[in-house]
């Protein structure tokens, strides 16, 4: 994997995004959660998508989750990416509610709906810890 040229899609961190990468740092998936009506969202946002309230606080999510949509990159979109090739992008649904885009570690052979995950951290030579998900402990693979 060319390291700089994926550091380079990697958002900035910034102070509005940090407990995130922290979190991540730490193993941890951290999801902003809405003090005035409790919705919790990914990616950060400055106000709650639900009730629009300023007011939250990013709180730990279980990083529990079921796979909801995948699809398998066979063509060099990103450079970055051309020595992974190919590889599975996974549409996750967190328990928590929100959804992420990520990978799978070691997916099965056969992917099915609602597959359960769970998050894992990958530290990368970017200095970064990034959120993939694997399989669920229990779950039939």
């Amino acid at each position: 994997m060319d390291i700089e040229a994926y550091t380079a899609l990697l958002p900035e961190v910034t102070a509005e995004n940090r407990p995130y990468w922290d979190g991540c740092a730490a193993g941890e998936l951290r999801l902003q959660a809405c003090d005035a009506c409790g919705a919790r969202w990914f990616p950060q946002a400055p106000v709650c998508p639900e009730c629009l309230s300023g007011s939250f606080t990013w709180k730990a999510a279980s990083g529990a989750g079921t796979l909801w949509s995948w699809f398998t990159m066979h063509q060099r979109y990103l450079p970055a990416f051309a020595d992974e090739l190919p590889y599975l992008v996974a549409y996750v649904k967190l328990a928590e509610g929100p959804f992420m885009i990520s990978t799978l570690v070691d997916p099965p052979d056969e992917l099915r709906l609602d597959l359960p995950v769970r998050a894992v951290f990958e530290p990368n030579a970017s200095g970064r810890t990034i959120v993939k998900f694997a399989v669920a402990e229990g779950a039939a693979r």
